[in-house]
């Protein structure tokens, strides 16, 4: 058994690895490659690619091809793409373009993640088969998926190239395929997990698109469209986090403090904070219900912009981007988990997982997504790359950028109060007791991760 424990512990460690050698230092690599004011397609694409394959992956695993060897293949293909993405911008040199390395990495996060979901399939699964209790045993072994991204991260800030740390080149891509690799091969020494090949059901039912029908009901419509205006909070700092960061080091001010040569570093801060805010949701859900913390969540995503346009890198003023980051983990769990346990609340067993299902694709899906590519179109792209911008004018729209942000969080929030109206029925200590269970979920999409 404890063996067991250990080889899921290492699959979601290597699993989350791959996601953190890249997501948030991305932008990094971009920015020095003169693709900046591109950066938001690199993020959205990744919600665009939610919306239809880890559905169509996922119903592949379940009547085809068994999970486990189904994680292997996606990461070999995963792997490859972003391997030749890495490859393609070595080879152009410093006339990369758009389109090649845009068109590898989008094949890449389409086959990556579905795996995430796969992952859970093939953990379940394998601790059903022990007698295991997932709702008990799963949080202990998804907190190293955490540890996964984080030690990522780490890596990439502080591991140097011909001088030059890996967060800010082409060679975060080569760590990814290399991770990709490993884990395909390791997915491979999983227990075999069933498949049914007799499933019926309509291909609606099998993408989860029947969970649709719950917009009939206008407390459940309320919910999902909050839940798709939250979510367009969830992959900002993700994208343009770190790009801020380092943006201190190019003012005179603040150009030899060490945070702006280590802005990963200092992101990962959220993913640590993430993980330790999910002790807090059962306290915190006996205490002030679902509706008390769905606001909570939606006022710390005013508190993280907000912070992050009042902080810089010096000593000074590095206190509010930390505190930034611990908001972060907040903000992230705890609308996901008291989220997901509202959607368990409020509907049918047939419809539950298809209801999960539909709350992610929302918020991970369209939110995520809208919110991303606006986000960089509208309101980045024209306060901080237009033309002509000296670096504190650049400063200067990093800053009222994130006011813009965190006052859309705040306005979201009021919304929320007013419109969205208490459950009669209140969460259960049973359902308490779910909510580390239905966090790991969550945490899947270090977005908010």
């Amino acid at each position: 058994m404890k063996s067991l424990k250990i080889r899921l512990a290492t699959l979601g460690f290597l699993e989350f690895a791959v996601w953190g050698s890249y997501l948030v230092s991305l932008g990094l690599f971009l920015g020095s490659v003169g693709l900046g004011d591109y950066v938001f397609w690199f993020y959205t694409v990744q919600g665009i690619v939610s919306l239809f394959m880890p559905a169509m992956v996922g119903m592949i695993a379940d009547r085809f091809i068994p999970a486990q060897k189904m994680m292997s293949l996606c990461h070999v293909i995963a792997g490859s793409f972003m391997f030749a993405a890495g490859w393609y911008a070595m080879s152009a040199g410093s006339d990369i373009q758009f389109g090649p390395l845009f068109t590898l990495y989008t094949i890449s996060v389409a086959f990556f993640m579905p795996t995430i979901g796969l992952n859970n399939s093939v953990a379940f699964s394998a601790m059903k088969r022990h007698g295991m209790d997932t709702v008990k045993e799963f949080p202990p072994i998804r907190v190293f998926g955490t540890v996964g991204f984080i030690v990522a991260e780490l890596f990439v800030n502080f591991v140097k190239i011909d001088g030059v740390a890996i967060q800010s080149t082409y060679y975060q891509l080569f760590t990814c395929g290399i991770i990709s690799f490993a884990l395909a091969l390791y997915s491979l020494t999983m227990p075999p997990c069933p498949v049914n090949r007799q499933a019926k059901g309509s291909l609606a039912d099998s993408l989860g698109l029947s969970a649709f029908k719950l917009f009939k009901r206008k407390e459940m419509a309320i919910f999902f469209i909050f839940s798709m205006l939250l979510g367009v909070s969830l992959q900002i700092t993700n994208s343009y986090g770190t790009m801020y960061i380092e943006h201190f080091g190019k003012v005179a001010q603040y150009a030899d403090d060490f945070f702006a040569a280590n802005p990963t570093f200092l992101i990962s801060l959220s993913q640590a904070s993430e993980a330790l805010c999910i002790l807090l949701i059962p306290l915190c859900l006996r205490k002030f219900g679902i509706k008390g913390v769905m606001l909570i969540a939606m006022f710390a995503w005013a508190l993280r912009f907000g912070f992050f346009g009042l902080g810089n890198t010096s000593t000074s003023g590095v206190w509010l981007l930390m505190l930034s980051c611990i908001v972060y983990g907040v903000a992230f769990d705890f609308f996901n988990v008291s989220g997901g346990l509202y959607v368990d609340q409020k509907t049918s067993p047939e419809l539950r997982s298809s209801a999960q299902g539909l709350f992610m694709m929302m918020t991970n899906g369209f939110g995520a997504s809208l919110g991303t590519f606006l986000a960089g179109t509208f309101i980045i792209n024209k306060n901080v790359f237009t033309p002509g911008l000296n670096a504190e004018q650049q400063l200067i729209g990093w800053r009222e950028s994130w006011y813009i942000f965190a006052a859309y969080a705040f306005v979201v929030g009021v919304l929320f109060f007013f419109i969205f109206k208490q459950p009669k029925q209140d969460v259960t200590s049973a359902e308490v007791k779910e909510a580390e269970s239905l966090s790991d979920d969550a945490a899947g999409f270090i977005d908010e991760k």
